[in-house]
């Protein structure tokens, strides 16, 4: 519980952090005396961006600690998994065709089309690892995982060629990764996609204990193995593709995050994941924070998705240098 609280006060500090800094200086006095200028960037804009952000890291934390489980695979996360490529596929395609900008049904399409791209491609991985020989899962879910990757990579560069600059320019942004100012209804429906995403897994976490253990004891054991998978990958895959949707590929959160605190507060899913959102969202809001700071000395903000690759790449290669964890599962199979 201490853990926890004090991740939920690092979070907190960064909220505020992130409304009170950005690349304008703002007074926070001149926003609580409602002037115009200063509470619209204040409230207006940087606090729905915050909030995005947190989110975002939250979703792609916990989806990140349910692959982990799921393929008892250290590695596993939305981003090297081809989750999120395949996410991005579906939500520029929408944009390639213009209905993400130009009719209403777009706006509810675009996340719909992330979603059904991000459970396209876990499909395909987890199927290509479920068929491999035994003892090889790991590596083949990886491999499929680059290779769904590459694909997805290739289709969004040759729509980008394809279509006017101005679609262009938008799909290119998910491919960076920003976190930049939602649209209330944006924002409202990936809080909804990302709250029941991690709903379900949270509620899972006791059964993914037990998965740790293996298919064949997991099932002597009362679970039904093969209903599981189906429900973590519905529910990772509409967090990731809510999250794609509206902030483009951002990977290293659903990484770096379970694998640091799988170290610290045990395997036990039952902590570990809640834990994992709250910090997954903490590390997203200062990284996104970083990026606008950073405004003064580029005159552009960097893309998010850069800045969490900067800090997670050194922290993960940290973390590998160091003891293994104590979960024996989580070693890759």
């Amino acid at each position: 519980m201490k853990t926890f609280g004090l991740a939920v006060g690092v979070l907190a500090v960064g909220l505020v952090l992130a409304v009170l800094f950005g690349s304008d200086g703002v007074a926070l006095s001149d926003a609580l005396l409602d002037r115009g200028h200063a509470r619209a960037i204040l409230f207006e804009v940087r606090l729905p961006t915050a909030l995005l952000a947190a989110i975002a890291g939250a979703g792609l934390a916990a989806s990140g600690v349910a692959f982990q489980a799921l393929l008892r695979n250290p590695l596993a996360e939305p981003y090297v998994l081809g989750v999120s490529g395949g996410a991005a596929l579906g939500a520029t395609t929408v944009i390639a065709l213009g209905l993400g900008v130009t009719t209403s049904l777009g706006a509810a399409l675009t996340p719909l089309a992330a979603f059904g791209g991000g459970l396209l491609a876990t499909t395909l991985v987890y199927f290509v690892a479920r068929r491999s020989r035994p003892g090889s899962a790991g590596a083949t879910m990886l491999l499929a995982g680059v290779m769904v990757n590459s694909l997805a990579a290739a289709l969004i560069t040759m729509g980008k060629v394809l279509v006017p600059p101005a679609r262009a320019k938008d799909m290119l942004r998910w491919l960076v990764g920003f976190v930049e100012l939602p649209t209330p209804r944006a924002l409202a429906l990936t809080t909804v996609y990302v709250g029941v995403g991690i709903a379900v897994l949270v509620r899972e976490a006791g059964t993914l204990n037990l998965l740790a253990l293996g298919d064949e004891t997991a099932a002597s054991l009362g679970v039904d193995v093969p209903r599981l998978e189906r429900r973590v990958l519905m529910a990772t895959s509409l967090a990731v593709g809510a999250i794609v949707s509206v902030t483009g590929l951002i990977g290293f959160i659903g990484l770096v995050v379970p694998h640091a605190l799988r170290r610290f507060c045990g395997p036990d899913h039952r902590r570990l994941l809640p834990l994992s959102c709250v910090v997954g969202a903490a590390m997203l809001v200062f990284c996104d924070l970083a990026s606008r700071l950073a405004f003064g000395w580029f005159d552009t903000k960097l893309p998010v998705g850069a800045v969490t690759a900067l800090v997670g790449a050194p922290l993960f290669l940290r973390l590998l240098m160091k003891t293994p964890p104590r979960d024996g599962s989580a070693s890759p199979s």
